[in-house]
């Protein structure tokens, strides 16, 4: 299909997935765990056979990508390394190793009628999941949603539409070797945007959307969708280094946090520095930031500090740069009087995605993980962990900063509900 495809037809397309889907979901919902392994471990077997041909289609993304002037943070999400294809078959097979929530019951109690009540962990059914820019998005969510016994239609962004395909033709070499419906995975075969609205708004058929992209893709789906959604917006991630910091641990964390990489939601955007130690641990972050060519947007109190140490690449901090997620080597520095100013500043501009702490109070610790309100709160630790593969799900579907119905990095147990069951020795209500 071509993007001078009629929006009827597209939505024709996408009311026939799915119903594909539908189908493809219940005969996913009672196939075995054993059954739904093969599956993954086939797939990851077929993309290690077959990195050298994924490499190639990767290529030709990134050479349309960059013709088209896409910028670096983004051309970093798009491309696959020989590391990065182990790690799509690697994240497989962890996924198939981990424990099979789908049939497990729990929170069993006994009644005074009589009947024995708890809850059984169910998948969701068909989830619909828009993504951008990351091909090993198509395998993680793929993983995921045939682990938890779920059907899925991926509909990845245009720039990685050749790797998109060639990974959904060894999805369905898996599916079919496990004798499991190829229709359970679905790669929307057009990089026309009409079929976003046409899956957002098929609540007959897609149970939930998963969407995983920028700003104005989030925005676009809070308007207009009227299929549930599992989102997040920014990832305006901070870290605080307290006073009570040990100073190399403060510098460890806080250069990982923003320079492994710049293009990924759990890098820190701000950093917060209490008065008492930034005179100390400023200077020799800069000196660390300098050889990554970081700019420092700060405010007057740390301009002074990082200007007297000769910092080359400073500028002045304005509000918006509190609220900006850059994906860049930028980052907003600011001094804090201590904790009470850190929590306020983190739950006033923070997209409730990673935050973090450095310091060796055992009680601020303790004030920091009870009053930052996000889905990650850390504690000596980078912001960069904040990731479903380092959280130990083997993958993830996307990070969620809603409080319903996930939180935070959405692996297995995101994928499912719980429903009701009852058991019965003839009770009946009187």
């Amino acid at each position: 299909m071509t993007n001078t495809t009629s929006a009827t037809s597209i939505a024709d397309t996408i009311i026939a997935l799915g119903k594909n889907a539908r189908s493809a979901s219940r005969a996913m919902a009672k196939a075995s765990t054993a059954t739904r392994n093969q599956a993954l471990l086939l797939i990851a077997a077929a993309i290690r056979r077959e990195a050298a041909a994924l490499t190639a289609a990767n290529q030709r993304d990134l050479q349309a990508a960059a013709a088209s002037g896409m910028d670096a943070a983004m051309l970093d999400r798009l491309a696959l390394s020989a590391k990065s294809i182990a790690g799509m078959a690697e994240g497989l097979e962890q996924v198939a190793a981990l424990p099979d929530p789908i049939g497990e019951i729990s929170n069993m109690k006994f009644r005074p009628s009589g009947i024995q009540v708890g809850q059984m962990r169910v998948p969701l059914g068909v989830i619909g999941i828009i993504y951008e820019a990351r091909p090993n998005v198509t395998i993680d969510a793929a993983g995921l949603c045939i682990k938890s016994g779920n059907a899925t239609i991926l509909r990845g962004g245009s720039e990685a539409i050749h790797c998109n395909r060639a990974l959904a033709i060894l999805v369905a070499e898996g599916l079919a070797g496990a004798g499991l419906p190829a229709e359970a995975v679905q790669v929307v075969d057009t990089t026309d945007r009409a079929a976003v609205g046409a899956m957002i708004t098929l609540p007959e058929y897609i149970d939930v959307i998963v969407p995983r992209g920028g700003k104005g893709l989030i925005e676009r789906l809070m308007r207009e969708a009227t299929v549930p959604m599992i989102k997040h917006l920014d990832g305006i991630c901070h870290v605080y280094i307290d006073d009570k910091a040990d100073l190399s641990k403060a510098v460890d964390i806080a250069f990982n946090a923003k320079c492994h990489r710049y293009g990924t939601c759990n890098t820190m955007e701000t950093l917060l520095v209490a008065s008492g130690i930034a005179a100390h641990v400023l200077p020799l972050l800069a000196e660390r930031y300098a050889g990554q060519q970081v700019e420092l947007r700060a405010d007057a109190h740390a301009q002074a500090i990082l200007a007297g140490a000769g910092y080359p690449h400073l500028t002045e901090a304005t509000e918006a740069d509190w609220r900006t997620e850059y994906l860049a080597p930028i980052l907003a520095v600011k001094i804090v009087a201590g904790l009470d100013e850190a929590i306020d500043h983190i739950n006033t501009y923070s997209s409730q995605h990673t935050d973090a702490i450095v310091t060796e109070d055992y009680s601020r610790t303790l004030r920091f993980l009870r009053e930052v309100d996000s889905a990650s709160v850390m504690v000596n630790a980078s912001t960069r962990f904040a990731d479903g593969f380092e959280y130990g799900l083997g993958a993830e579907i996307g990070i969620s900063n809603d409080k319903l119905h996930a939180r935070g990095p959405v692996g297995l147990e995101g994928l499912t509900s719980l429903k009701y069951v009852v058991f019965g020795h003839g009770e009946v209500r009187s």
